[in-house]
C-alpha cells in the first residue's frame, strides 16, 4: 500500500466504522484529537487473535477510500461488557455529544448491524494516541 512510511509497512491497517462515510467521520475526530478510544466486540477477534490490538502496537488508520491517513498507538486495553462501559470511555470515543446515553444508542445500532447485540456482550475497549498524520 502506498503512502505508508517505511517503518509502518508491516503494521495492521484498518478503518473505523462500517462504511466509507463513517470511516471518514471517525478519522476526522481522531485527527482533531477528540477521539482517543474505540471498541469492538470480542467475537470479532475469535478467529483473528493475531490481529487483536495490544498496548504499544502502532496501527495505520485508513480513510473511507482506503488511503493511509494516520498512525495511532494503543495505550490501554480493557475488557468490559457493553452495559458496563462508563461515561469516561464514552467521552473518549468522542462521537456525537460524547454522552453515555448517546454512545449506548449509537453503538447498539452499530453492533446490531455487525453481528448482533446484547447488553452483556463483551467488548475490547482500546485507548490510543495519535502518533502521526500522514500526507494524503
Amino acid at each position: 500500500m502506498t503512502g505508508i512510511p517505511e517503518q509502518y509497512r508491516a503494521a495492521e491497517t484498518f478503518a473505523f466504522g462500517d462504511s466509507p462515510e463513517l470511516a471518514d467521520e471517525l478519522l476526522a475526530l481522531v485527527l482533531s484529537g477528540k477521539k482517543t478510544a474505540t471498541c469492538c466486540s470480542v467475537r470479532d477477534y475469535d478467529e483473528n487473535v493475531e490481529g487483536k490490538p495490544r498496548v504499544g502496537r502502532r496501527d495505520v488508520v485508513l480513510d473511507g477510500a482506503g488511503n493511509p491517513a494516520a498512525i495511532i498507538e494503543t495505550v490501554e486495553i480493557t475488557y468490559r461488557r457493553f452495559e458496563d462501559v462508563d461515561e469516561a470511555f464514552a467521552r473518549d470515543e468522542g462521537e456525537g455529544s460524547a454522552t453515555l446515553a448517546e454512545w449506548r444508542s449509537d453503538h447498539e445500532s452499530y453492533f446490531r448491524r455487525n453481528g448482533g447485540f446484547s447488553p452483556d456482550m463483551e467488548l475490547l475497549c482500546e485507548r490510543f494516541r495519535l502518533v502521526e498524520i500522514l500526507k494524503r
